[in-house]
């Protein structure tokens, strides 16, 4: 029996294993390999690494990192936790774990644009497609910008993005939904505002096309995509662990759910999407499973 297994193998889940590690406890992090962490190009608010690195390299290193010090790692994909006396019982496609405790570091998933996935994977390669304007809104300052998601939460990405550059458009994939009080915002702050849908998303060498319904072809530096993220709770649910309306896993101080002995900790836990949030988390979580455990 383990005394923590860890499902998730990104930021989150490698930073509680190398906590836990350290503090002496059996560790086994499960991860299916499909994390977000993994297609980042390069991210460059991550302090340590002032010229970059890109999001595999980040995963190899904390992968080196959590198995110095005895962490074990496996891929795999966990099909079901279920609570078994005071610890867990955890099954994978191909074996079953017992754990004492179990820490959820599982992340979510980003709505995608419709758009064909080779063109899309090349469009985040080269930094015309991206998710996250706090990570990286710094390098695309004075470019033409695009904000695909018509709706409150497009509009708030757009006036954020509104800070880096002067020409920023707002980009409707099927309709918008704005209020009028966020077009008035919009209006303020200079955004362009289309209505018409996008049709089609394609790249022509260094430059984003936009082909919209009523004929119109835009062209972009970047596209940000602002359509949402669904988290990834199925096991937290499975497990009765208390959601929030979006669907995040609810979390106390120590990063516990409403389940004893079940944590929880990164993108999947409401709060600011960054690396260094998750990690932030991930230690705090380690610590009280530390605790609890000493207990």
């Amino acid at each position: 029996m383990y005394d923590c297994v860890i499902i998730g193998g990104g930021p989150a889940g490698l930073t509680a294993a190398t906590y836990l590690a350290r503090f002496l406890r059996s560790t086994l992090v499960i991860d299916a390999g499909d994390g977000r962490a993994t297609r980042i190009p390069t991210t460059h608010n991550l302090l340590g690494f002032p010229d970059g690195i890109s999001g595999e390299n980040l995963l190899v290193r904390m992968h080196r990192h959590a198995a110095q010090y005895g962490a074990e790692l496996a891929t795999g994909v966990v099909d079901r936790i279920d609570r078994v006396g005071t610890g867990f019982v955890v099954d994978t496609n191909a074996k079953t774990f017992s754990a004492r405790t179990i820490l959820l570091a599982q992340g979510v998933i980003n709505h995608r644009p419709r758009m064909a996935q080779e063109t899309h994977d090349r469009g985040v390669a080269q930094g015309l497609v991206r998710y996250c304007p706090i990570c990286d809104g710094y390098e695309v300052r004075g470019k033409r910008v695009a904000v695909l998601g018509c709706s409150d939460h497009g509009a708030a990405e757009a006036l954020f993005v509104r800070h880096y550059s002067d020409t920023v458009t707002l980009l409707a994939q099927d309709s918008s939904q704005l209020s009028v009080a966020e077009t008035a915002d919009l209006a303020r702050g200079d955004i362009a505002v289309e209505r018409a849908p996008v049709q089609d998303l394609s790249i022509d060498g260094e430059i984003l096309l936009a082909h919209l319904a009523d004929g119109q072809l835009l062209h972009f530096d970047t596209l940000y995509v602002a359509l949402g993220t669904a988290p990834r709770s199925e096991l937290a649910r499975m497990v009765g662990a208390e959601l929030s309306p979006a669907g995040c896993i609810v979390v106390d101080e120590h990063q516990q759910t409403t389940v004893g002995g079940l944590f929880a900790a990164g993108d999947m836990v409401e709060g600011l999407d960054q690396i260094a949030v998750a990690a932030g988390q991930a230690a705090k979580a380690a610590t009280a499973i530390h605790n609890l455990l000493s207990g």
